[in-house]
């Protein structure tokens, strides 16, 4: 009998294993909410992306949020990876107040402070 299926739908890795590929993959894992927590949606999202300021958000909340889950719940391996990833993207960050700003946030977050967002 043919197989009818396109591809297997179930994943069975955990999260710290899917955070690990993607970030060996050189993608930033992101769990930021900011703009949906801060009603930057519709109209006030696309000026901020048409803009290109949205890089100032997205960036930092990503590495912010990707730091937490690192401290919080992530295997020696990933977090090792992913400090390094963060250390590296920082420098991506388009306005240099920002980047200064997300330095003194990740010291804030290693410290047990949490949510922090743009």
């Amino acid at each position: 009998m043919p197989l009818t299926e396109q591809f297997d739908v179930s994943d069975n890795r955990t999260l710290d294993e899917v955070v690990n590929w993607l970030m060996r993959s050189g993608y930033i894992p992101s769990f930021c909410t900011a703009c949906y927590r801060e009603g930057r949606t519709g109209d006030r999202f696309m000026s901020l992306c048409k803009s290109g300021q949205i890089q100032n958000c997205c960036h930092p909340n990503a590495l912010m949020t990707l730091t937490e889950f690192l401290l919080d719940y992530a295997s020696e391996d990933t977090r090792a990876i992913g400090e390094a990833m963060i250390e590296r993207e920082i420098g991506n960050i388009p306005k240099e107040k920002v980047q200064q700003i997300v330095r003194e946030r990740l010291v804030k977050i290693e410290a047990g402070d949490r949510d922090f967002r743009f």
